[in-house]
């Protein structure tokens, strides 16, 4: 009787299992505002965009492409390992209030590409539950070379009505994606915009086409 193939053991953490998942690179952009239109803030605005620079696992094979196996395998890995990032740049759950995703496909890939790494409840459920959000997460994506940029929006993690939280973050890698690449993105923020004040959607009174009528001849 031969002896059983060694079996391969568990990786110790997530990071370890998303480098076995081919992960290139993991980057994370932090920015904190002090002040806006030469005036300090009473708190500091925080905002972090973390990036996973991935393999893309479906190039060439064709529009008919079942997408299914590949999403299920990576986006939750890519969910944790980002979100983690992003706890760590903003400091708790606690202490993120606006959250976004996004993702932007190298040259070789589809659009569809980006989007199943980001659209499905395998990236889009851990995230949110991660940040203690209950809000869908608004979205960028797209395609292009090494060195696209990309702005992420973001807005209240629980109330996305929130118009004081609808703000975004701008994320570039020099480097990535390649080709065969996809950079998947997760954005948060610590609170709204500096200074908000254009009112909020659920006090707003009713507008409708009415308030044209008469302003032009």
């Amino acid at each position: 009787m031969s002896a059983a193939a060694p079996t391969e053991r568990l990786p110790a953490s997530f990071d370890e299992l998303a480098r076995r998942l081919g992960v290139r690179s993991l980057t994370v952009h932090r920015e904190e505002i002090l002040s806006e239109a030469g005036t300090d803030l009473d708190r500091p605005l925080v905002q972090a965009a973390a990036v996973a620079v991935v393999p893309n696992p479906w190039i060439g094979e064709g529009p008919a492409a079942d997408l299914a196996a590949a999403t299920q395998e990576l986006a939750p890995v890519l969910a944790k390992v980002l979100t983690d990032r992003l706890l760590a740049a903003i400091g708790s759950a606690e202490a993120v209030e606006a959250f976004g995703k996004g993702a932007v496909v190298g040259t070789g890939g589809e659009l569809e590409h980006a989007g199943a790494l980001i659209h499905t409840p395998y990236f889009g459920n851990i995230m949110r539950e991660l940040l203690a959000g209950t809000s869908v997460l608004c979205f960028a994506d797209g395609r292009g070379p090494a060195g696209t940029t990309i702005r992420v929006p973001l807005w209240h993690k629980t109330h996305a009505t929130s118009r004081d939280h609808y703000q975004s973050i701008e994320v570039n890698l020099p480097d990535a994606p390649h080709a065969d690449e996809i950079c998947v993105i997760a954005a948060a923020s610590n609170g709204p915009r500096p200074f908000a004040r254009i009112g909020d959607r659920r006090t707003d009174g009713a507008v409708t086409t009415d308030i044209l009528k008469g302003l032009i001849s």
